[in-house]
C-alpha cells in the first residue's frame, strides 16, 4: 500500500512540475487612431485574459471590446455602437504562436519573438506576425507588444465625415502578466 501511495505521490508531483499552461487576466490592452490637430482618439481595456502555455509558446488572449475606455464618453458610444458593433461581435480574440519560444533563456532583460496567429476583430479574422518581448521576472512573466492595425482588414467602416479626424491605422499596444505558478519549476 505504501508503494501505490508513493507512485501516486511522485505522479502528483511531476505533473505539478511539468505545468504547461499558465493564465492570466492581469494586462492591458491599448489603442490610438488619432489625426493630428483632432480630438485624441484613444482607450484603454484591462479586461483582458490570456494563456500561454511554457512548453510550446502556444498563446490565446480574449479581450472583451465593450471595455474599452475613452476620455468622451461619446467616443465610447460610438465606438461600441457604429464602429465594432460589440452588440454583435462581443470579443477579439488572438491564436498563435511565440516562434522559438523557451522559457529558460528569458531572464528580467526583455527577449524580442516572432509572434504568428490569427487576430480576430469585428468578426473578421486576420493573419498577423508581429514583435512580443517577453520578460522572465521574480514572480511574474510579462508579454508586451507594439504593433499597427488597419481597420479595413476588418471591415470596421468609419464614416466619410469622421475619417478625417479617425486614423486608417490603430497603433496597438499590449501587457499580459503573468504569476508564475507556485508548484512549478520557474527556472
Amino acid at each position: 500500500m505504501k508503494k501505490i501511495l508513493f507512485i501516486v505521490f511522485l505522479f502528483v508531483v511531476k505533473n505539478s512540475f511539468a505545468q504547461k499552461e499558465i493564465a492570466t487576466t492581469m494586462g492591458l490592452v491599448y489603442f490610438e487612431a488619432s489625426v493630428p490637430l483632432f480630438e485624441e482618439v484613444a482607450a484603454t481595456n484591462k479586461t483582458v485574459s490570456c494563456v500561454l502555455n511554457l512548453k510550446t509558446g502556444e498563446i490565446t488572449s480574449v479581450v472583451k471590446m465593450n471595455e474599452f475606455r475613452f476620455k468622451l464618453s461619446l467616443m465610447e458610444e460610438h465606438f461600441n455602437q457604429k464602429y465594432l458593433e460589440t452588440n454583435y461581435f462581443p470579443n477579439a480574440t488572438l491564436k498563435g504562436k511565440i516562434e522559438g519560444f523557451n522559457i529558460n533563456i528569458i531572464d528580467e532583460n526583455s527577449k524580442e519573438f516572432k509572434l504568428n496567429g490569427v487576430l480576430k476583430i469585428h468578426g473578421k479574422s486576420k493573419k498577423i506576425s508581429i514583435l512580443v518581448k517577453v520578460k522572465n521576472l521574480n514572480k511574474t512573466i510579462e508579454i508586451s507588444s507594439n504593433f499597427n492595425l488597419s481597420v479595413k482588414d476588418f471591415d470596421i467602416k468609419i464614416p466619410e465625415i469622421l475619417s478625417m479626424k479617425v486614423a486608417e491605422v490603430a497603433k496597438i499596444q499590449t501587457l499580459f502578466v503573468f504569476e508564475k505558478p507556485i508548484l512549478a519549476h520557474n527556472p
